[in-house]
């Protein structure tokens, strides 16, 4: 069987930053190994033993998971060795990829044409060993010779060192109103602050870059910002996979949660992968800064066994025994308590911050969602080195409206009714609108939902978004996202979205062409005191502007506090 038909190289990535596999710029090298997965099992064995293979593990069945593994192993040793032989030692991590006949090694990099070139040269040496005629030591020696004689090395890494604090915020849920949040204490504070985000690049809530930089180019921007004295990023799934994170170290790292979104793209399939990809930029946190993490989030909490930094974890129950653990270390928590937002220090102590009720972010303390990002960007903020009564006075004035935080829980009131424009868009989400709307419904009143979603969301995701609209509301509707259709039928995305519904309990589920005609549909239906929710994924403007053509006021947190005490029976 012909070495180079057995062993090809699929992707040779050059991540610029932090990443998956370390802590600074690698190479990610995807290859595919049909020749090793499919030999003999003791021809396999008897081709590592000769190429110097540590230990006596056998190869396993071929095309079996456990062959997939021991090849990955073998990769990584020829990396290793190939890197030695031409006077470097590096590390190098490997495991199977996402396909069947894939595998994936990684190592570090200092200048780019050298390490692509090591990594095409990895894919030789173990073609042309399978071919077994020629003598490993032999195989490196050659390669080895070719890699010396590369003209050029290469540029080295250029990832920014930040010179100001920097706090990076990922998660499935609550990164943007997180990140807008933080960047909001910190300009009431007086700072000049610049957020990535992705809808662009903000310096003092100025736009300087419209776009989705919540990647490595953003970082670089935000950094780079004239008189900058704090940065906060949002750092997405995408950017990590695809680039490395764009700052070599972070203050303060956040993590919101992890939950069904994205699976199935990039290699990552499974939520605990997910949490793996997410749980890189608390790896960046030096011993001094702060990894703040939520305890309610079993993927999360656990990251804290390799996150750097102390830890500082926020839950919404203030006996949490991880916010036990947490102060033991001397660290900190933050949950609340008695009704308002508390700050837990060792001894144990609880600082009082201020009543949830007063946090305009919690929607006056009915969106668990929201607490908990209210909690992760005051955390984030004391650890960055903000007085608490400058948090305190931030959050008192930081409103989910159009301009501050457009889409993410936008309240308005149309004859009567309450409207809610947010950005639900996974399961998690459509629990949180379910949680809002269910919050400022008066008694008696009823809930109406209309959704949609992406087309590079799995069928899974899909049906769970319908179902928990379903569960959640008296009435739902689907609405089209052909914007954001990503290559999937439309007809499949309104199929499986109703499905899921239906398997909620739904009866009826119209479908609209878009989110503008989902939203004139239900306000035309809707009751005095019933609540319109609404996912706005690709319409925002056009639905702000319907409400307010319709004359449609917006709710204020006065107003937000007087429906959540009347859904509560207290008016």
């Amino acid at each position: 069987m012909g070495g180079r038909a057995s062993v090809r190289v699929v992707e040779l990535r050059v991540l610029e930053g932090p990443n998956l596999y370390f802590t600074r710029p690698a190479i990610k090298l995807t290859l595919a190994v049909p020749g090793w997965l499919t030999a003999n099992e003791d021809r396999a064995a008897e081709l590592a033993r000769r190429m110097g293979l540590p230990g006596s593990a056998r190869p396993g069945a071929p095309r079996s998971e456990h062959r997939r593994r021991f090849v990955a192993r073998l990769a990584a040793h020829v990396t290793r060795s190939l890197a030695g032989a031409a006077g470097s030692r590096i590390g190098v991590r490997s495991r199977p990829g996402a396909e069947p006949e894939r595998i994936v090694v990684a190592y570090p990099w200092r200048r780019r044409t050298a390490a692509e070139a090591l990594g095409r040269e990895v894919a030789d040496v173990l073609g042309a060993a399978l071919r077994a005629r020629r003598p490993f030591r032999a195989l490196l020696r050659e390669r080895a010779a070719r890699l010396s004689r590369v003209d050029e090395p290469g540029a080295g890494a250029s990832v920014p060192v930040p010179h100001v604090p920097v706090i990076a915020v990922t998660g499935t849920n609550g990164k943007t109103t997180t990140v807008r949040l933080l960047a909001h204490l910190f300009a009431e504070a007086g700072r000049t602050v610049a957020y990535t985000s992705t809808d662009g690049v903000y310096l003092n809530g100025r736009l300087v870059e419209e776009g989705d930089y919540s990647g490595p180019s953003g970082a670089g921007m935000a950094l780079s910002q004239p008189g900058v004295e704090v940065v906060v990023l949002e750092v997405a799934r995408g950017g990590i996979l695809l680039k490395g994170i764009g700052a070599a170290h972070a203050d303060v790292a956040v993590v919101t949660n992890v939950s069904a979104d994205h699976l199935g793209l990039h290699g990552i399939a499974t939520l605990d992968q997910l949490a793996e990809v997410k749980a890189t930029i608390t790896r960046i946190v030096p011993p001094e800064g702060w990894s703040v993490l939520n305890a309610d989030d079993p993927r999360v909490l656990a990251m804290r066994r390799a996150a750097g930094g102390r830890p500082f974890l926020f839950s919404m129950d203030p006996d949490h025994p991880a916010l036990r653990s947490a102060l033991a270390e001397r660290g900190r928590g933050i949950a609340p308590i008695d009704g308002r937002l508390s700050l837990l220090r060792p001894g144990p102590s609880i600082v009082p911050l201020m009543p949830l009720e007063d946090v305009p972010v919690t929607l006056a303390g009915i969106s668990s969602v929201h607490v908990q990002n209210a909690m992760a960007a005051a955390a984030a903020a004391l650890g960055a080195g903000l007085r608490r009564e400058d948090v305190v006075r931030g959050l008192r004035s930081f409103v989910l409206d159009p301009e501050r935080n457009p889409g993410r829980a936008n309240l308005f009131e149309d004859r009567g009714r309450v409207v809610v424009i947010d950005y639900a868009h996974n399961e998690a989400g459509m629990e949180g609108l379910v949680e809002i709307g269910r919050g400022l419904r008066a008694p008696g009143a009823e809930v109406w939902i209309a959704f949609c979603s992406a087309g590079d969301r799995s069928d899974d995701i899909m049906h769970a978004v319908g179902y928990r609209a379903a569960r959640g509301a008296d009435h739902v509707a689907v609405v089209e996202l052909r914007r954001y259709l990503r290559g999937r039928d439309p007809e499949d995305v309104v199929d499986r979205l109703r499905a899921g519904a239906i398997d909620g309990g739904a009866t009826d589920v119209p479908e609209f062409p878009d989110e503008v005609a989902g939203l004139e549909w239900m306000l035309e239906h809707a009751r005095e005191n019933d609540v319109v929710a609404i996912a706005a994924l690709s319409k925002r403007q056009e639905l702000f502007e319907l409400l307010r053509s319709r004359g449609a006021t917006r709710i204020d947190p006065a107003r937000c506090r007087q429906l959540a005490r009347r859904a509560r029976g207290g008016l």
